[in-house]
Protein backbone atom coordinates (compact mmCIF):
# COMPACT_ATOMS: atom_id res chain seq x y z
CA UNK A 1 0.00 0.00 0.00
CA UNK A 2 1.00 3.38 -0.48
CA UNK A 3 0.94 5.35 2.71
CA UNK A 4 1.78 9.06 1.92
CA UNK A 5 1.15 10.68 -1.67
CA UNK A 6 3.82 13.31 -1.92
CA UNK A 7 1.21 16.34 -3.17
CA UNK A 8 -1.95 14.75 -4.39
CA UNK A 9 -4.41 17.04 -5.72
CA UNK A 10 -7.47 18.13 -3.83
CA UNK A 11 -9.66 16.69 -6.09
CA UNK A 12 -8.29 13.31 -6.06
CA UNK A 13 -8.01 13.31 -2.33
CA UNK A 14 -11.98 14.16 -2.23
CA UNK A 15 -12.32 11.68 -5.00
CA UNK A 16 -10.90 8.73 -2.61
CA UNK A 17 -12.48 10.25 0.44
CA UNK A 18 -16.10 10.70 -0.63
CA UNK A 19 -15.30 6.80 -1.42
CA UNK A 20 -14.00 5.67 1.57
CA UNK A 21 -16.80 7.54 3.72
CA UNK A 22 -19.15 5.83 1.85
CA UNK A 23 -17.72 2.49 2.47
CA UNK A 24 -17.75 3.35 6.21
CA UNK A 25 -21.21 4.28 6.33
CA UNK A 26 -21.83 0.34 6.05
CA UNK A 27 -18.99 -0.73 8.62
CA UNK A 28 -20.68 -1.55 12.16
CA UNK A 29 -19.90 -0.43 15.38
CA UNK A 30 -17.54 -3.62 15.99
CA UNK A 31 -15.63 -2.90 13.45
CA UNK A 32 -14.88 0.91 14.16
CA UNK A 33 -13.78 -0.31 17.00
CA UNK A 34 -11.49 -3.02 15.88
CA UNK A 35 -10.27 -0.21 13.46
CA UNK A 36 -9.78 2.09 15.68
CA UNK A 37 -8.25 0.06 18.02
CA UNK A 38 -5.67 -1.34 15.31
CA UNK A 39 -5.01 2.46 14.38
CA UNK A 40 -3.68 3.30 18.38
CA UNK A 41 -1.72 -0.50 18.01
CA UNK A 42 -0.24 1.39 14.77
CA UNK A 43 0.77 4.46 16.53
CA UNK A 44 2.43 2.54 19.47
CA UNK A 45 4.09 0.91 16.82
CA UNK A 46 5.67 3.50 15.33
CA UNK A 47 6.21 5.84 18.64
CA UNK A 48 10.04 6.17 18.07
CA UNK A 49 9.58 7.00 14.21
CA UNK A 50 7.12 9.79 15.51
CA UNK A 51 9.13 10.82 18.59
CA UNK A 52 11.98 11.68 16.14
CA UNK A 53 10.17 13.35 13.20
CA UNK A 54 8.89 15.36 16.04
CA UNK A 55 12.19 16.17 16.85
CA UNK A 56 13.42 17.46 13.44
CA UNK A 57 9.93 19.78 13.29
CA UNK A 58 11.51 21.31 16.47
CA UNK A 59 14.40 22.14 15.30
CA UNK A 60 13.39 23.54 12.77
CA UNK A 61 10.73 25.71 13.87
CA UNK A 62 13.57 26.57 16.42
CA UNK A 63 15.25 27.73 13.77
CA UNK A 64 12.60 30.22 11.79
CA UNK A 65 11.65 31.67 15.35
CA UNK A 66 8.65 30.21 15.32
CA UNK A 67 6.64 31.68 18.06
CA UNK A 68 7.08 30.11 21.48
CA UNK A 69 3.23 28.89 21.97
CA UNK A 70 3.63 26.52 18.71
CA UNK A 71 6.68 25.44 19.96
CA UNK A 72 4.86 24.09 22.94
CA UNK A 73 1.99 22.87 21.52
CA UNK A 74 4.20 21.29 19.07
CA UNK A 75 6.51 19.76 21.53
CA UNK A 76 5.73 15.85 21.70
CA UNK A 77 7.23 13.95 24.71
CA UNK A 78 6.65 10.36 25.30
CA UNK A 79 4.65 11.00 28.26
CA UNK A 80 2.05 12.87 26.18
CA UNK A 81 2.43 10.97 22.72
CA UNK A 82 1.55 7.59 25.42
CA UNK A 83 -1.59 9.71 26.61
CA UNK A 84 -2.88 9.70 23.64
CA UNK A 85 -2.49 6.66 22.25
CA UNK A 86 -4.43 5.25 25.59
CA UNK A 87 -7.15 7.87 24.52
CA UNK A 88 -7.03 6.36 21.32
CA UNK A 89 -7.93 3.06 22.32
CA UNK A 90 -10.35 4.14 25.27
CA UNK A 91 -12.35 5.97 22.13
CA UNK A 92 -12.45 3.04 20.32
CA UNK A 93 -13.83 0.96 23.71
CA UNK A 94 -16.70 3.78 24.81
CA UNK A 95 -20.18 2.87 23.51
CA UNK A 96 -21.62 3.43 20.24
CA UNK A 97 -24.02 6.13 19.94
CA UNK A 98 -25.89 5.19 17.13
CA UNK A 99 -28.95 2.83 17.54
CA UNK A 100 -30.80 5.44 19.40
CA UNK A 101 -33.58 6.11 16.16
CA UNK A 102 -36.88 8.36 17.39
CA UNK A 103 -39.64 5.79 16.44
CA UNK A 104 -41.66 8.87 15.27
CA UNK A 105 -45.14 9.13 14.05
CA UNK A 106 -48.05 6.77 12.68
CA UNK A 107 -51.18 8.79 10.74
CA UNK A 108 -53.09 7.45 7.97
CA UNK A 109 -50.74 5.57 5.45
CA UNK A 110 -47.51 6.79 6.53
CA UNK A 111 -44.80 5.96 9.03
CA UNK A 112 -42.36 8.82 9.55
CA UNK A 113 -39.03 8.33 12.12
CA UNK A 114 -35.36 10.16 12.41
CA UNK A 115 -31.95 8.05 12.20
CA UNK A 116 -28.61 9.06 12.97
CA UNK A 117 -26.09 8.75 10.15
CA UNK A 118 -22.65 9.78 9.15
CA UNK A 119 -21.78 13.61 8.04
CA UNK A 120 -19.80 12.14 5.39
CA UNK A 121 -16.25 13.99 4.99
CA UNK A 122 -14.68 15.79 7.52
CA UNK A 123 -11.91 18.22 7.01
CA UNK A 124 -9.81 18.99 10.17
CA UNK A 125 -7.40 22.03 9.60
CA UNK A 126 -5.12 22.54 12.63
CA UNK A 127 -2.44 24.46 13.86
CA UNK A 128 0.85 22.00 15.61
CA UNK A 129 -1.13 19.76 18.23
CA UNK A 130 -0.04 16.89 16.28
CA UNK A 131 -1.75 14.32 18.48
CA UNK A 132 -4.55 16.04 17.81
CA UNK A 133 -4.83 14.45 14.32
CA UNK A 134 -5.26 11.19 15.75
CA UNK A 135 -8.01 11.98 17.89
CA UNK A 136 -10.02 13.72 15.50
CA UNK A 137 -9.22 10.78 13.07
CA UNK A 138 -10.38 8.12 15.66
CA UNK A 139 -13.46 10.53 16.43
CA UNK A 140 -14.88 10.48 12.58
CA UNK A 141 -13.90 6.86 12.09
CA UNK A 142 -15.79 6.39 15.38
CA UNK A 143 -18.93 8.00 13.79
CA UNK A 144 -18.56 6.41 10.28
CA UNK A 145 -16.94 9.56 8.69
CA UNK A 146 -13.64 9.87 6.52
CA UNK A 147 -11.83 12.81 7.86
CA UNK A 148 -9.15 15.14 5.52
CA UNK A 149 -6.23 16.08 7.68
CA UNK A 150 -4.55 19.39 7.39
CA UNK A 151 -1.52 20.68 9.74
CA UNK A 152 0.34 23.73 9.77
CA UNK A 153 4.08 23.72 8.66
CA UNK A 154 5.27 23.46 11.45
CA UNK A 155 4.59 20.28 12.05
CA UNK A 156 4.65 18.56 8.42
CA UNK A 157 7.22 15.72 9.51
CA UNK A 158 5.28 15.15 12.79
CA UNK A 159 1.72 14.98 11.14
CA UNK A 160 3.59 12.57 8.11
CA UNK A 161 4.88 10.02 10.70
CA UNK A 162 1.47 10.23 12.34
CA UNK A 163 -1.29 9.93 9.46
CA UNK A 164 1.93 6.80 8.00
CA UNK A 165 0.91 5.24 10.94
CA UNK A 166 -2.93 5.39 11.30
CA UNK A 167 -3.35 4.13 7.79
CA UNK A 168 -1.56 0.96 8.16
CA UNK A 169 -3.45 1.06 11.64
CA UNK A 170 -6.59 1.24 8.70
CA UNK A 171 -5.33 -0.95 6.43
CA UNK A 172 -4.35 -3.91 8.71
CA UNK A 173 -8.20 -3.59 10.55
CA UNK A 174 -9.66 -4.23 6.42
CA UNK A 175 -10.68 -0.65 6.33
CA UNK A 176 -10.59 1.32 3.40
CA UNK A 177 -6.96 3.84 4.32
CA UNK A 178 -8.02 6.55 2.28
CA UNK A 179 -10.78 7.14 5.34
CA UNK A 180 -7.61 9.42 6.69
CA UNK A 181 -5.75 11.53 4.57
CA UNK A 182 -3.01 13.84 5.14
CA UNK A 183 -2.89 17.20 2.75
CA UNK A 184 0.00 19.90 2.39
CA UNK A 185 -0.10 22.76 4.17
CA UNK A 186 -0.03 25.09 0.84
CA UNK A 187 -2.06 28.47 1.37
CA UNK A 188 -3.92 27.26 -2.31
CA UNK A 189 -4.62 24.30 -1.46
CA UNK A 190 -6.18 25.43 2.00
CA UNK A 191 -8.44 27.48 0.52
CA UNK A 192 -9.30 24.93 -2.57
CA UNK A 193 -10.53 22.58 0.26
CA UNK A 194 -12.70 24.89 2.20
CA UNK A 195 -14.65 25.61 -1.02
CA UNK A 196 -15.47 22.35 -2.23
CA UNK A 197 -18.38 22.21 -0.84
CA UNK A 198 -20.25 19.17 -2.66
CA UNK A 199 -17.49 17.10 -1.18
CA UNK A 200 -16.36 18.56 2.29
CA UNK A 201 -19.92 18.33 4.97
CA UNK A 202 -17.62 20.13 7.95
CA UNK A 203 -14.68 22.04 8.41
CA UNK A 204 -13.42 22.34 12.07
CA UNK A 205 -10.54 24.67 12.43
CA UNK A 206 -8.38 24.39 15.68
CA UNK A 207 -5.60 27.14 16.56
CA UNK A 208 -4.77 30.47 17.18
CA UNK A 209 -7.45 33.24 16.79
CA UNK A 210 -5.97 34.41 13.11
CA UNK A 211 -6.43 30.40 11.94
CA UNK A 212 -9.72 30.40 13.03
CA UNK A 213 -10.70 33.78 11.08
CA UNK A 214 -8.88 32.49 7.74
CA UNK A 215 -11.01 29.68 7.95
CA UNK A 216 -14.09 31.05 8.46
CA UNK A 217 -13.72 34.07 6.34
CA UNK A 218 -12.61 31.38 3.10
CA UNK A 219 -14.91 29.00 3.33
CA UNK A 220 -18.10 28.59 1.57
CA UNK A 221 -18.42 24.92 3.31
CA UNK A 222 -19.81 24.28 6.72
CA UNK A 223 -17.51 25.41 9.67
CA UNK A 224 -17.79 24.57 12.86
CA UNK A 225 -14.61 26.87 14.98
CA UNK A 226 -13.15 25.58 17.84
CA UNK A 227 -12.16 28.07 20.33
CA UNK A 228 -8.99 28.68 22.66
CA UNK A 229 -8.73 31.28 25.44
CA UNK A 230 -9.98 34.78 26.46
CA UNK A 231 -12.72 32.96 29.20
CA UNK A 232 -13.95 35.89 31.54
CA UNK A 233 -14.96 35.47 35.33
CA UNK A 234 -16.97 37.21 37.17
CA UNK A 235 -16.03 37.98 40.51
CA UNK A 236 -19.26 39.03 43.12
CA UNK A 237 -19.20 41.36 45.92
CA UNK A 238 -19.24 38.14 47.93
CA UNK A 239 -17.58 35.62 45.74
CA UNK A 240 -15.22 33.07 47.47
CA UNK A 241 -11.40 34.40 46.95
CA UNK A 242 -9.65 31.02 47.20
CA UNK A 243 -12.37 29.91 44.77
CA UNK A 244 -11.09 32.75 42.40
CA UNK A 245 -7.73 31.60 42.54
CA UNK A 246 -7.90 27.84 42.09
CA UNK A 247 -10.31 28.45 38.78
CA UNK A 248 -8.09 30.76 37.87
CA UNK A 249 -4.49 28.56 38.28
CA UNK A 250 -6.40 25.52 37.63
CA UNK A 251 -8.14 26.73 34.16
CA UNK A 252 -4.29 27.13 32.48
CA UNK A 253 -3.35 23.69 33.32
CA UNK A 254 -3.48 22.06 30.03
CA UNK A 255 -2.32 19.08 27.14
CA UNK A 256 -1.11 21.63 26.37
CA UNK A 257 -3.42 23.42 24.96
CA UNK A 258 -5.66 25.08 27.81
CA UNK A 259 -8.46 25.74 25.89
CA UNK A 260 -11.02 27.11 28.80
CA UNK A 261 -8.12 29.55 30.08
CA UNK A 262 -9.56 32.42 31.88
CA UNK A 263 -7.74 35.27 30.98
CA UNK A 264 -9.88 37.86 31.67
CA UNK A 265 -11.35 38.55 36.10
CA UNK A 266 -14.46 41.03 36.24
CA UNK A 267 -14.65 42.63 39.53
CA UNK A 268 -17.43 43.84 41.59
CA UNK A 269 -16.45 47.34 42.89
CA UNK A 270 -17.66 46.22 46.15
CA UNK A 271 -14.80 43.77 46.78
CA UNK A 272 -11.99 44.97 49.19
CA UNK A 273 -8.77 45.83 48.42
CA UNK A 274 -7.10 43.43 51.02
CA UNK A 275 -8.95 40.65 48.60
CA UNK A 276 -7.78 42.36 45.74
CA UNK A 277 -3.72 42.16 47.20
CA UNK A 278 -3.98 38.66 48.07
CA UNK A 279 -5.29 36.93 44.94
CA UNK A 280 -2.58 39.53 42.86
CA UNK A 281 0.12 38.41 45.00
CA UNK A 282 -0.81 35.14 44.95
CA UNK A 283 -0.98 35.06 40.73
CA UNK A 284 2.24 37.02 40.61
CA UNK A 285 3.47 34.34 42.73
CA UNK A 286 2.56 31.48 40.15
CA UNK A 287 4.20 33.29 36.92
CA UNK A 288 1.09 35.29 36.22
CA UNK A 289 1.56 38.42 34.13
CA UNK A 290 -1.74 40.84 35.26
CA UNK A 291 -3.35 43.66 32.88
CA UNK A 292 -6.00 45.97 34.18
CA UNK A 293 -8.08 48.55 33.53
CA UNK A 294 -7.21 52.49 34.05
CA UNK A 295 -9.72 52.65 37.07
CA UNK A 296 -7.69 49.35 38.79
CA UNK A 297 -4.36 50.77 37.59
CA UNK A 298 -4.61 54.02 39.02
CA UNK A 299 -5.32 52.52 42.64
CA UNK A 300 -3.10 50.19 42.00
CA UNK A 301 -0.09 50.59 39.50
CA UNK A 302 1.97 48.23 41.59
CA UNK A 303 0.46 45.16 40.95
CA UNK A 304 -1.01 45.97 37.26
CA UNK A 305 0.26 47.12 34.04
CA UNK A 306 -2.42 49.03 31.99
CA UNK A 307 -4.61 46.83 29.52
CA UNK A 308 -5.04 48.21 26.20
CA UNK A 309 -8.39 48.34 24.28
CA UNK A 310 -7.92 45.25 21.85
CA UNK A 311 -6.61 43.13 24.23
CA UNK A 312 -10.30 42.65 25.78
CA UNK A 313 -11.41 41.23 22.74
CA UNK A 314 -8.54 38.81 22.20
CA UNK A 315 -6.82 35.65 23.85
CA UNK A 316 -3.08 35.72 25.33
CA UNK A 317 -3.39 32.10 25.50
CA UNK A 318 -0.23 32.99 28.02
CA UNK A 319 -0.08 33.32 31.42
CA UNK A 320 -1.78 36.40 31.40
CA UNK A 321 -4.95 37.45 33.40
CA UNK A 322 -6.54 40.80 32.89
CA UNK A 323 -9.21 42.62 35.59
CA UNK A 324 -11.69 45.15 35.02
CA UNK A 325 -13.87 46.83 37.65
CA UNK A 326 -17.57 46.35 37.04
CA UNK A 327 -20.90 47.90 39.76
CA UNK A 328 -22.99 44.75 39.24
CA UNK A 329 -23.95 41.46 37.70
CA UNK A 330 -25.61 43.27 34.95
CA UNK A 331 -22.64 45.04 33.51
CA UNK A 332 -20.58 42.08 33.85
CA UNK A 333 -22.86 40.00 31.61
CA UNK A 334 -22.90 42.73 28.77
CA UNK A 335 -19.25 43.01 28.86
CA UNK A 336 -18.83 39.11 28.87
CA UNK A 337 -21.21 39.08 26.01
CA UNK A 338 -19.34 41.90 24.59
CA UNK A 339 -15.67 40.62 24.73
CA UNK A 340 -15.53 37.55 25.63
CA UNK A 341 -14.67 34.15 23.59
CA UNK A 342 -18.12 33.03 24.68
CA UNK A 343 -17.14 28.97 25.02
CA UNK A 344 -16.66 29.41 28.49
CA UNK A 345 -17.43 31.83 31.22
CA UNK A 346 -17.64 31.37 35.02
CA UNK A 347 -18.67 33.30 38.10
CA UNK A 348 -17.76 32.93 41.63
CA UNK A 349 -20.46 34.25 44.25
CA UNK A 350 -22.17 33.52 46.97
CA UNK A 351 -25.78 34.87 45.78
CA UNK A 352 -28.02 32.85 44.25
CA UNK A 353 -29.44 35.07 42.53
CA UNK A 354 -26.78 36.33 40.92
CA UNK A 355 -25.91 33.01 39.99
CA UNK A 356 -29.55 32.84 38.15
CA UNK A 357 -29.35 36.25 36.30
CA UNK A 358 -25.58 35.34 35.18
CA UNK A 359 -27.23 31.72 33.77
CA UNK A 360 -29.87 33.29 32.40
CA UNK A 361 -28.18 36.68 30.59
CA UNK A 362 -25.00 35.44 29.89
CA UNK A 363 -24.64 34.25 26.26
CA UNK A 364 -21.61 31.51 26.16
CA UNK A 365 -22.11 27.52 25.46
CA UNK A 366 -20.81 26.71 28.78
CA UNK A 367 -21.19 28.52 31.91
CA UNK A 368 -19.53 27.88 35.22
CA UNK A 369 -20.60 28.40 39.10
CA UNK A 370 -18.18 28.47 41.65
CA UNK A 371 -16.01 25.52 39.94
CA UNK A 372 -12.70 25.80 37.16
CA UNK A 373 -13.77 25.61 33.79
CA UNK A 374 -10.73 23.65 33.34
CA UNK A 375 -10.70 21.23 30.11
CA UNK A 376 -10.56 17.99 29.85
CA UNK A 377 -10.38 16.02 26.62
CA UNK A 378 -11.40 12.91 28.76
CA UNK A 379 -11.98 13.21 32.54
CA UNK A 380 -11.54 9.91 34.23
CA UNK A 381 -14.58 8.00 34.95
CA UNK A 382 -16.13 9.41 32.02
CA UNK A 383 -17.31 7.63 28.45
CA UNK A 384 -17.13 10.91 26.68
CA UNK A 385 -13.98 12.49 24.84
CA UNK A 386 -14.13 16.46 23.30
CA UNK A 387 -11.90 17.56 20.54
CA UNK A 388 -11.88 20.86 22.01
CA UNK A 389 -14.79 23.93 22.26
CA UNK A 390 -16.97 25.71 19.75
CA UNK A 391 -18.50 29.71 20.71
CA UNK A 392 -20.33 28.66 16.92
CA UNK A 393 -23.84 29.85 17.51
CA UNK A 394 -26.32 27.15 16.98
CA UNK A 395 -27.34 23.58 17.83
CA UNK A 396 -23.41 22.47 18.00
CA UNK A 397 -22.22 24.78 20.29
CA UNK A 398 -20.02 23.86 22.86
CA UNK A 399 -18.27 20.74 23.37
CA UNK A 400 -17.07 19.21 20.42
CA UNK A 401 -17.78 15.40 20.68
CA UNK A 402 -18.66 12.71 18.71
CA UNK A 403 -22.39 13.73 18.50
CA UNK A 404 -20.90 16.56 16.38
CA UNK A 405 -19.88 14.70 13.47
CA UNK A 406 -23.06 12.86 13.08
CA UNK A 407 -26.39 13.58 11.27
CA UNK A 408 -30.06 13.03 12.01
CA UNK A 409 -31.80 11.89 8.77
CA UNK A 410 -35.83 11.90 8.75
CA UNK A 411 -37.39 8.70 6.69
CA UNK A 412 -40.84 8.69 5.95
CA UNK A 413 -42.55 5.02 4.75
CA UNK A 414 -45.95 4.97 3.03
Amino acid sequence: MEHANANPSIASVLHHSVRAGRNLALTNSKQRERAIGAMATALRGSFHDILEANTLDLEASRELGISDLLIEWLKLTPERLQRYIDLLYKLGEISSIYGNADLGSQGGDRHSYSQVKPLGTVAFIYEALPELGAIAAGMSIKTGNSIILRGGPEAQHTNLAISIALRIGLEQADFPVDAVQLVDSAPSLLYELLTRTQQVNLVIPYGRPSLIHQVTQQATVSVLPAAIGNCYLYWGANGNLELVRHAICDSHVGEPDAVNAIEKVLIHADRSSTSLTMLWKSLKERGFQLHGDRELVSNYGEYLQLAQDGEWYQPYLRKIIAFRSVQSVEEAISTIDRFSSGHADCIVTDSYLETQQFVAGVNSACVYINASPRFYRHQRGSDRIWLGMSNYHGSQRGAIGLSTLIATQQVTMG
